[in-house]
């Protein structure tokens, strides 16, 4: 069985480890790291020290590691369990002995340099991830944000897209070569962070200032609509009444279908920002009208295509088990023909039908595809024609 020792350092040079990790670097032969981290240790290691270092791919690094039946010792930035290599390892070698020596991490360093209470930090790792990993901290209005950062997602294209979705509402702390004796930590603005320059490795803690004030149910007029086309949006009260018809709290992809201004998309990111939207429109103005409006209410995250839905790749997006048609074009049975190939089993369908003829379309296909037809709602609102709010759900 494959024995691992990770050990954690910070980088000061020669830093200070504890008896044990010192202990198991003297009796080992085999070690592993960044070209760093063998330069910061270098003084511990014994003469017989062989060092395979810690590049991509990582799979060419455990092809060695396979090869070895002795111990090797890792050593590793901060705390290996911290988004760092001792997950990795767990993961790749899950048989295996592991022992792990960790130091504080670069957040939590950055914390105790400015004295924050960061018990209730919320992690967002931008470091090989993408967005989403941010928006949901920021959608939900967390109080403190830890951000780790790479060289794609950096200091200034945070701060970015903060701007674009109006989350000025943070004060940004920005720690650089934590831990060693080059550290440089900096309180900003988000402004001010757009315009600093910063060196690698960095990361960002950031402090709400004040809360962004939140609707469920944003009112109509709020929205940017299509020109000379208010009433193409899905109204607040039938809007709210749909979500709920799509039980969004144990979904975990909903396809908004023809979503006009997003109104739909946005409410249901608002309210649920671990869910994953997907929206999908034919018309072009379409796109510039979402984007606004996600900007306008701070919604980020939604994954928006444009173009005809019937000639669209369906097959490398992530499955729905929440539907939304919003728009068929006239197409009703054959659009839910193929979302019914993409939808998980027990997901849903749900459809507002503004005539008998369309309610007839609906019910029809959905019998035809074997689904279950839920319990129809009609509202109407105003002088506007009644809405049938109807539901079906594919059987396993």
């Amino acid at each position: 069985m494959s024995k691992f020792v990770v050990i954690g350092i910070t980088d000061m040079p020669h830093p200070n480890l504890n008896r044990e990790a010192i202990q198991h670097i003297a009796e080992s032969r085999f070690f592993s790291g960044g070209i760093r981290h063998k330069e910061l240790i270098q003084d511990y290691l014994p003469e017989n020290a062989e060092w395979i270092n810690i590049t991509v791919p990582l799979t060419d690094v455990f092809d060695q590691y396979k090869q070895i039946d002795e111990k090797i010792v890792v050593i590793a930035s901060g705390d290996p369990l911290f988004y760092g290599i001792g997950n990795t390892i767990k993961r790749e070698f899950p048989e295996a002995e592991l022992l792990v020596y960790p130091a504080h991490n670069s957040l939590q360093l950055l914390a105790h340099h400015y004295q924050l209470e960061y018990g209730k930090m919320h992690i967002a790792t931008l470091t090989g991830r993408d967005w989403p990993e941010i928006d949901l901290p920021l959608i939900r209005g967390e109080q403190m944000i830890g951000v780790l950062t790479d060289r794609q997602r950096t200091p200034k294209t945070i701060a970015q897209y903060l701007l674009d979705y109006g989350f000025d509402n943070y004060d940004c702390y920005l720690g650089e070569k934590l831990g060693g004796p080059n550290q440089k930590c900096r309180r900003l603005s988000i402004a001010e962070l757009l315009e600093v320059d910063f060196v690698h490795p960095n990361c960002l803690i950031l402090v709400q200032k004040k809360p962004i004030v939140r609707k469920f149910g944003i009112p109509d007029e709020a929205f940017q609509t299509l020109e000379g086309r208010p009433k193409m949006m899905t109204k607040s009260l039938i809007r709210l009444a749909s979500l709920s018809c799509l039980e969004l709290d144990s979904a975990s992809v909903l396809w908004d279908v023809g979503y006009c201004t997003g109104s739909v998309s946005i409410e249901a990111k608002q309210a649920f920002p671990k869910l994953k939207v997907i929206a999908f429109e034919k018309r072009p103005e379409s796109d510039a009208i979402i984007r606004n409006n996600m900007k306008t209410f701070h919604v980020p995250g939604i994954d928006i295509h444009n173009g005809d839905f019937f000639t669209q790749d369906l097959d490398v997006l992530a499955a729905p088990d929440r539907i939304f048609i919003g728009g068929h074009g006239g197409k009703l049975q054959e659009m839910m023909k193929k979302l019914h190939t993409h939808l998980k089993p027990n997901g849903c369908i749900v459809f507002n039908a503004v005539s008998d003829e369309t309610i007839a379309s609906f019910k029809k296909a959905a019998q035809t595809l074997g689904m279950k037809l839920e319990k129809s709602s009609r509202i109407q609102l105003d002088e506007f024609n009644p809405i049938e709010i109807l539901k079906a759900i594919k059987i396993m």
